[in-house]
């Protein structure tokens, strides 16, 4: 693992040696780790439940990725190959460390490396992607941080009794945006407008760019412009199209409020 340290900070991406990585886990998102990892020069296996301890006993790394709840049943499993195996990591934004601690009794470094990406398929480029990192020690958040940057992504660490807030943000800002353009989509639909997607996402595209630029500050619209009575339109037409999306049209309008004249004038 020091050779993945040395090697990762020198030059993250480059075909240097690196230590032996058990991919615990043949979802999306463990696919696409061990795709990262062959592709920068790991020696990596991706393993499922039935050979995982037979891949981590020639593994000095695994990497668990697996559902959330699994997490902790899965590290019971691949711990009885501790040693050889010397460090345990998982890829939740939501778990704590605490689910490894079968691991770390037996003497095995633990961390959390999370992308901060969303992973529709098991080929996704994580290259570039931000990715959270935490570690039961200097030593293990140094190891998740090294691999992180192995694998081509941007780590940062993360406070373990922060890790809640931390992926609740994640999932407004990717699941939620789905739930949103859904509906804002279905909207649409019922005033007998096809293809609402395809005519939606060049603005939700823009939209999103002119945030990542500018903040709050990119906000447009009515409620900007302080103009209520089409907002009060607005929610005339929702309740007669799709009533069940007028609560959330009135929660993000109050939000907007705040963003736009602060929470004092909003309320």
């Amino acid at each position: 693992m020091r050779e993945l340290e040395r090697n990762s900070r020198q030059s993250p991406g480059a075909g240097a040696i690196r230590a032996p990585l058990a991919v615990v886990g043949p979802g999306r998102v463990g696919r696409s780790l061990a795709r990262a990892a062959l592709d920068d020069g790991f020696e990596v296996s991706l393993a499922g439940r039935r050979d995982a301890v037979a891949t981590c006993e020639r593994a000095e790394v695994a990497l668990l990725c697996v559902p959330d709840e699994a997490i902790e049943d899965a590290c019971e499993t691949v711990c009885v190959a501790v040693p050889p195996l010397r460090w345990v990591g998982h890829v939740s934004g939501a778990t704590p460390l605490a689910a490894l601690a079968s691991a770390r009794r037996r003497g095995a470094g633990v961390f959390c490396l999370h992308p901060l990406q969303t992973v529709p398929d098991g080929a996704t480029s994580l290259s570039g992607a931000a990715c959270a990192v935490s570690g039961s020690s200097h030593e293990a958040l140094e190891t998740a941080t090294a691999l992180a940057q192995a694998l081509g992504m941007r780590p940062f660490e993360l406070a373990d009794e922060q890790r809640a807030s931390y992926h609740a943000a994640a999932c407004m800002a990717s699941n939620f945006l789905v739930a949103l353009e859904e509906s804002a989509s279905r909207l649409l639909e019922e005033a007998g407008i096809d293809d609402a997607r395809e005519l939606l996402a060049p603005l939700v595209l823009r939209t999103a760019a002119n945030w990542a630029e500018d903040g709050g500050e990119a906000l447009t619209g009515p409620i900007a412009r302080g103009d209520e009575d089409t907002v009060r339109r607005h929610l005339e037409a929702i309740a007669e199209a799709s009533p069940e999306l007028v609560e959330l049209y009135r929660v993000l309008a109050q939000r907007t409020r705040e963003l736009a004249y602060g929470p004092e004038v909003a309320a």
